[in-house]
């Protein structure tokens, strides 16, 4: 028997979404062998002698003040409606909501599509810069109008967190949602001792999942792409810091490491360290395409022809063009100093 305020079968939801209250999450084990949880619905009423009867939709499903349903599948979820026999007017309802659960008790998740990096994540947030705000965003394999999405903190000594509604991106068959939120009262000169937690309700028709994710604001910072440009006359690219990035930057430095590549098969690298924002690429002499990286991800590129010139009597076959093309590619990667 599945009671009001037996936790370990039925989790009351914190938030009801944007359905109607009182809500109730069933973990279902899926198989067919367990048998389906038995519960225990009582019409919100005083009046012990008011004749009242159930509906689950159009279906009739029992009389009396008490209705015990049996919930194991998704056509067993949804409304269960307590009603006066007599004029029909809606007294309570109770809405049911199943998540599926394995044989150890770990839940199933199938709503939701993990991302490929970091591996096997559902929930991913990220930070611009140590202003408290963050992007998180997860992902689904069809846009649907009936998922129904709750993001919020589990709340902690630190402080709350709020969220925005979620926002959606189709791409093909994937549609990604993101939530902007902001950690109130976050200071970034200060030492974070609490993670944030974030916990994701998601709902379809009637089944049920949750996500958490836990972090340091110092731990998913992934900057913008920064600022770089080419100057021809002295063959020098020169980058910034990102706009987006806090300040001052003299207490929030950032580590720029060039590398220089060839595109080609069997051609050496080099690669340095830089606290500076430009490099020469006279050099090498070539054509190079060149890619600013943020912690190895975010980039901007630029590409411009630099020409390596050969003398004539080395090169018999270009004698009607004694300039010729080599491809590098040129990385600036720019790593965060603790």
């Amino acid at each position: 028997m599945c009671g009001r305020n037996t936790w370990a079968q039925c989790v009351l939801l914190l938030t009801c979404l944007s359905l109607q209250c009182p809500v109730y999450v069933i973990e279902s084990q899926w198989n067919d062998e367990t048998p389906a949880k038995r519960v225990e619905l009582t019409c919100n009423t005083s009046d012990e002698a008011l004749p009242v009867y159930w509906k689950k939709g159009s279906e009739l499903q029992g009389t009396g003040k008490t209705l015990i349903a049996e919930v194991k599948e998704f056509p067993d979820a949804g409304n269960y409606t307590c009603l006066t026999a007599n004029t029909h007017e809606i007294i309570s309802y109770d809405f049911f909501l199943i998540t599926k659960i394995d044989s150890n008790g770990q839940m199933i998740r199938s709503i939701l599509k993990s991302f490929k990096e970091p591996n096997r994540t559902f929930l991913k947030c990220e930070a611009k810069n140590y202003s408290g705000i963050f992007m998180c965003s997860w992902m689904t394999e069809n846009e649907s109008p009936n998922v129904k999405f709750t993001i919020r903190s589990l709340k902690g000594s630190q402080g709350d967190v709020t969220c925005s509604s979620p926002i959606a991106h189709t791409d093909k068959s994937v549609t990604e949602y993101t939530a902007q939120c902001q950690k109130e009262n976050y200071c970034p000169f200060a030492e974070e001792h609490q993670p944030i937690e974030m916990f994701l309700e998601v709902i379809d028709e009637v089944e049920y999942e949750n996500y958490t994710s836990s972090f340091f604001i110092r731990d998913i910072i992934k900057p913008d792409p920064p600022q770089c440009q080419y100057a021809a006359t002295n063959g020098t690219v020169t980058w910034t810091y990102p706009r987006t990035w806090s300040t001052p930057k003299s207490y929030f430095p950032l580590t720029f490491r060039v590398k220089v590549e060839s595109t080609k098969k069997h051609k050496s690298q080099v690669e340095i360290q830089h606290l500076k924002h430009s490099a020469s690429c006279i050099s090498h002499k070539s054509s190079v395409e060149i890619s600013l990286r943020l912690k190895g991800s975010n980039f901007c590129l630029l590409g411009f022809p630099l020409w390596e010139k050969k003398q004539k009597e080395k090169n018999p076959d270009k004698q009607t063009n004694p300039l010729f093309q080599r491809l590098f590619q040129f990385g600036v990667w720019v790593t965060l100093q603790h």
